[in-house]
Order: structure tokens, then sequence, then C-alpha cells
């Protein structure tokens, strides 16, 4: 036996004694004396994975393919070490060459469908799958991955099904109750889903991405804080578990707790740059905060991120960006592909229903004190009902209010569904033959997009509480009005446009406003000088209208600006931007939350509400113009900048519109210092309040009735949808 040889079996003998370090030495010790030794280094490769060195494996096993290209087993090394390092796309191009020259190995096909998966490629994932599992119908990785894949395409049945053979294969198999308990989490059957986490956990205590899925649940459930623990348990056992800190930073926004919530999502995209969401997260945290530093480059780039095709935000967090009407249709567009992809399984099959009446089913979480509903209600209530049948479906929470009540005495048929999976509300939309199916959530705080990406209804409308496009070929109709979204932006929206007469945005005029009249002392206001207010959430506010807002203060004595609280560290951070302008902090005032109808009250202590951009105010420009209190804004470019003046040509008051920063300007103190012209505006919105279009809800009503019998015509024609517009 030659001296190679000897080397060789002494190396081989330590391997089979897992005496890794003296093997390693071995090899490498052969490799320096015949550096052609190809079986010296796969196997120093095989080593060097062993201890997770995939980098200094790469290298000695792109050395052993050179050396011998028919060898599957090198090129099957080299895939995993590709994989490990992150190379997706090139792992599977080595996959490919193994099964090229040996397609009989089970764990090639399954490797390769993993790395499919990564890819987000899960048809061919699922494919891949099952030719491993055809060659070894026992091989429970390939089971298990099988599962992912399926998630991933929403066959959420069938992944469940194939979670179910793994642990009819091996009942203690944590990494299956993993995948089950996914599955069911997906599938909104929290309570099971967690019971399968425990399992998982029972199994393998240290499995992090259980932890992982357990905090999700809970945090579906709101139940934060045992959330925040679970998260926190996943990141003990594995720190470096990117969806983890994501996990931790959106219960922390949840929580208010958004300084911390920063730190989270700093930390998830140091880990992983374009992971879901957290750079979008990450910046409308601070925005909240207004938190400006760095605020223009983070926005760039953002806005660089959505034209390069990635999920760095979602849609909503989009709005507050100064970017285009076709960034935020590219934005929605990525983000139902991703998030939301049309189903599979499209529940409505092209029937035509006929029914007496047509059939109207509202799905919202916001059914009890909300924004939407303060709007809504009354819509609700004027609906004719000789015409309509219609319905709610709740999946948010009953918080036993007076307005709830009022809500569920609204509707023909009220369906609390918080705990019915999207595929259970879908069913029962379909088996209810509802005809219309409006989404009043779009891309807001717990909205169930898969319940419409399954296509329960032949007619699917996304409406006032998301403003702008859904970027989803399954929903059909937007509403909307010329002012917010002119023709020559039709292109910027996937849906056909309903366009009514006067103002998209419903209200009711039933709204209550407190009797009490509040002093300016209570509200911590100055006794004399001009009041200018902006009750818009923090996260409106800019730099860029912030400045203005303190040349304004500048310009006119005594003045102060009234502002929502928000947050503490919101006002201590407004406060020094307005001390770095010139401005004393003591001329901001801040006002804390108050119930609606008392907050509607000390509106009166205000003479001019500012608007913001590129978000403008929306409901609470209808609570300003209810009160009396007339709006200044400036138009914008997108459906969210453009609300304030679709609500002031309601109410017939266009001259509060202008056009750029200059005109806002000028306008704040033409009416600041002229109070007879800024009194004429008052009389004018006092005596238009109740005839002008605005807050005339049955009309308002009858115009969106006409709109839903122009979809349904078309619907029983069996015509596509098509641009609707509704006269007077």
């Amino acid at each position: 036996m030659n001296a190679e040889d000897q080397i060789l079996q002494d190396a081989l003998a330590a391997l089979s004694q897992q005496k890794i370090s003296e093997a390693e030495r071995l090899f490498r010790e052969l490799i320096r004396i015949k550096p052609t030794h190809v079986a010296a280094l796969n196997l120093l490769t095989v080593v060097l994975m062993s201890m997770e060195r995939f980098a200094e494996a790469e290298e000695f096993i792109e050395r052993a393919v050179n050396l011998n290209d028919n060898s599957d087993v090198s090129f099957y090394n080299y895939g995993l070490i590709l994989k490990r390092l992150g190379k997706a796309t090139e792992a599977k191009q080595q996959f490919d060459k193994a099964l090229h020259l040996n397609s009989g190995v089970y764990e090639t096909w399954n490797n390769r469908g993993t790395v499919f998966n990564d890819l987000e490629q899960y048809d061919q994932a699922v494919s891949d799958f099952d030719k491993a599992i055809s060659l070894n119908p026992n091989y429970l990785d390939a089971f298990c991955n099988k599962g992912r894949s399926l998630i991933g395409l929403k066959r959420l049945d069938e992944a469940l099904a194939a979670f179910d053979k793994a642990l009819a294969l091996k009942p203690g198999l944590a990494e299956a109750w993993l995948g089950r308990s996914s599955v069911l989490a997906e599938l909104k059957r929290h309570e099971e889903a967690l019971a399968a986490f425990d399992k998982a956990l029972t199994l393998k205590s240290d499995l992090a991405e259980a932890w992982l899925g357990r905090g999700s649940v809970l945090a579906g459930l709101k139940r934060y804080e045992e959330a925040l623990a679970a998260f926190d348990k996943a990141l003990t056992l594995k720190s470096d578990l990117a969806e983890a800190w994501l996990g931790r930073g959106s219960v922390l926004a949840e929580l208010k707790r958004y300084q911390k919530a920063v730190y989270a999502f700093d930390k998830a995209l140091a880990l992983e740059p374009d992971v879901l969401a957290a750079e979008g997260s990450r910046l409308h945290c601070k925005m909240r905060l207004c938190d400006w530093s760095d605020l223009a480059v983070e926005c760039r780039h953002l806005i660089s991120s959505v034209k390069d095709n990635k999920t760095n935000t979602d849609p909503f967090a989009f709005l507050t960006v100064s970017a285009s009407a076709e960034d935020q249709l590219k934005c929605a567009k990525l983000w139902v592909n991703k998030r939301f992809p049309r189903s599979d399984n499209q529940i409505w099959r092209g029937e035509i229903y006929k029914h007496e009446k047509i059939r109207i089913a509202y799905v919202s979480a916001d059914f009890h004190q909300h924004a939407t509903t303060h709007l809504m209600a009354g819509v609700f209530e004027e609906h004719d009902k000789s015409r309509f049948e219609v319905s709610a479906i709740s999946i948010g929470p009953d918080d036993a209010s007076e307005m709830r009540q009022r809500l569920k005495g609204s509707f023909d048929r009220f369906t609390d569904a918080r705990t019915f999976s999207d595929d259970e509300i879908a069913a029962r939309v379909r088996d209810a033959e509802i005809d219309i199916l409006v989404d009043l959530k779009g891309f807001t705080q717990d909205a169930r997009t898969d319940i419409f990406a399954c296509r329960p209804a032949p007619i699917q409308v996304n409406y006032l509480g998301y403003p702008g496009t859904m970027g989803a070929d399954y929903i059909d109709y937007l509403v909307a009005d010329q002012t917010v979204i002119p023709k020559s932006h039709q292109a910027y929206y996937t849906e056909k446009l309903v366009y009514l007469p006067d103002s998209y945005q419903a209200n009711d005029a039933k709204r209550t406003v407190s009797s009490k009249v509040f002093t300016r002392a209570e509200c911590g206001i100055p006794e004399k000088g001009f009041v200018f207010c902006c009750f818009n959430n923090n996260h409106k506010i800019v730099p860029e209208v912030f400045d203005c807002w303190m040349r304004i203060l500048q310009q006119i004595n005594d003045s102060v600006l009234w502002l929502l609280e928000g947050n503490a560290t919101a006002v201590s951070n407004l406060r020094k931007e307005a001390a770095a302008r010139g401005i004393g902090a003591e001329r901001l005032v801040f006002a804390p939350f108050m119930p609606p109808s008392d907050h509607l009250a000390r509106h009166r202590l205000a003479d001019l509400f500012l608007d913001t951009l590129p978000f403008n105010a929306h409901t609470t420009t209808s609570d300003a113009l209810w009160t009396g209190l007339p709006v200044l804004t400036q138009i914008g470019e997108t459906f969210a900048g453009r609300v304030a003046a679709s609500l002031l040509n309601a109410i017939d008051l266009p001259e509060l519109i202008t056009s750029t920063r200059q005109e806002y300007f000028e306008l704040a103190i033409t009416l600041a210092t002229g109070p007879e012209k800024l009194a004429a505006i008052k009389h004018r919105l006092s005596q238009n309040r109740l005839v002008k279009p605005l807050f005339k809800t049955q009309l308002f009503t009858r115009h969106i009735e006409q709109s839903y019998e122009a979809m349904y015509e078309r619907y029983q024609a069996d015509l596509p949808p098509e641009n609707i517009y509704v006269s007077r």
C-alpha cells in the first residue's frame, strides 16, 4: 500500500469514528500530496459541510467537478453547498447536472425541489417531490417539503394531506407537526394550529420555527404579549431568524411601541435586506414617531425597491411615501402576487344567479366604533331593501358599542365571521349566492384578501377602506369619482372604475357632535390668537408639509398649530423640529384621545384645518367639514392625495383646493389675516353642509345603488366589467 492509500484509509477510519478534525487534516494532507485526488476532494467537502463551513467546501467541490464531470455525487454535493450559501439558481444548475447523470436518486429530486421552494417556483417543486416519493414512497422529507410547496400554492387541503402522510409514517416527526400547524394557521383554525405547534415543541423543544409560527398565530389572535414571548423564544434558539425579528416588530407596532418596533425591523433587515414588508413597516413606524432622520433617502430607497420588483413594503405603508400612482400600482401588484395570488379554487364558476333582489354583502373588520363605519353607517341604513338584500360579514371584533348594535340592525343579515377560515367565508358567500361582494378593507389592518382571491361572488368591489388600486385581477370594480381618479390616471388601476357624480366617500348625516362646549384653556390653547389645526395621524405629517406650516406660523403672530397627540415621542420630535425652524415649542398644542362625539365638538375651537400631502385627511376632512371647520388642501397626484379635494368639491368649496405648496401657503396666510374672507367661507360651509351632496346620505346611497345596478346588469347580460359613470 502506497503512502497516498494509507492516508486515505486513515482519513476514512477517522471519519467513521467521528474524529472530524483528524479526518479533515488527513484529507487536506492527501490533497496537498495529490491535488487531483477526486475522492479526497469530495470527502473533504463532506467533512466541511458537516461542520457547516460551506464557503470553504465550495472551493474543494468546484475542483472536484472540474476534474471529473461524470460524478452525480459531486454535482449533488455542489448543489447542497450552493443552496446553503443562498445561491439558489446556481444550486439548481448543479442538481440538474446530477439528475442528468443519475435520475434514480430520490435525495437529488428532493433537494432540487427545496431549491424550487426557495425560488418560489412551487409547481416545479411539487413535481420534484412527487418524483422523489415515487422512488421512495416512505420518504418523510419529501412529504414535508411538498406540504410547504402546497402552502405556497395556497392548496391548503392538499398541504394538510401531505403532512398527515408524513405523520402516518412517523407520528413523532416534529417537522411534520410544524408543517401541519402552519397549514392550520393559514386556514385560520387558530386553536388547532396552536395545539399542533405545541405538539411539535413537545417533540423538539428547540425548534425555533415552531416558536416563530406560534408567535404569528398569537399575533393574529391579538394576544400580543404572548406573541412577543414566542418570538423571543425563537430568537433565543436562533438569533439570526429574520422572520422572528419581523414578527416582533409587527407586534410592537400594533402595541404602538414604535421605537422598539424600529429596532426589531432593523435587526430583520440586517439579516435579510429584502425580508417581506420590513422596510416599509420600519419606515411607517418612524413616520408615526415623526422621526425624519434620513427620511428622504429612505423614501427614495423604498420607491427604488418597488421599481426593482421587491415586496419590501405593503401597499398601505407605501401611501405615505411620495410615490406616483404608477409606483403604487406596481406595489399593489407585487404584494398581491406574493401574498394573495388568485386561488386555484375559484368558487364562483360563472353561474348567473336569478333573484328578486340584488344580493350585496359588505366584508369588513370595522363593524364597530371605527372611522369606516362612522362614514358608512347611514348608507347601510338607507339601502333600499325592496331592491337590495344587504348582508354584513364581520371579520373584526365585537366591541359591544352602540355603533355595533346600530350596525347589526342595519342589515338583512349580519354574520360574525371572526373565527371562520377564509375558505369557509368564501363558501358561505357562494352558498348565499351573493351577487356583489364589497371589500371595505383593501390593504388595511385585519383585511382578509384571500376571501376575494377565491372568487366567491360574480362581482367583487374595492371600496372606501383603501384609497388605491388592489392590483388584483379578481377585484372587478373600484368606487371613485373624477377628482380622486381623473380619466388620465385610469391606466394605474387594475379595476374598472365606478365614477360617482359628487364624491366617492360616503358620509353619515346622523353623526353626533357632543353638546359639550370646550374652552381654550381646557384644550391647552392660548386665549388669543389664530388656531390652525390638523387632526391627521402623525404618519401623514412629512417634513415638506411641516416646513410650510412653520412658515405659516412665522407669518401669523400668536397663532398656534393644534395636532393630535399620537405618542410622546412624536410630540417631542415635532417640538424639536419646530424649534429647529425658529418656532417656539409652546406654539404646538397637542390634543389627547377622546370619544368621537367630544372630539368633533372640540373642532369648534379651531379656525382653519391644514391638510397633509401626499396622504390627505380622509374621514378627518369629513369630521372638520361636518363641524363647520374649513379645510385647506393641496391636491396631489394619487388617490390618497386627492380625497380632501373631492370632499371640498362635493360641498361646493373649491376655492379651498390649491395646486402648489406656495398657493397653499399664501391662501393660509390670506385666510388667517382676512377675517371677513374666512367668515364668508365658514358661512358658506354652514349653508352648504346640509344642502350640498357631501352629507346627503340618502342621495349618496341612491348613487352607489345605481352603480351596483349597472354592475349587476352587465353581469346578467354576461358582459365583462366596464367603467361606470353614475349620473346625478
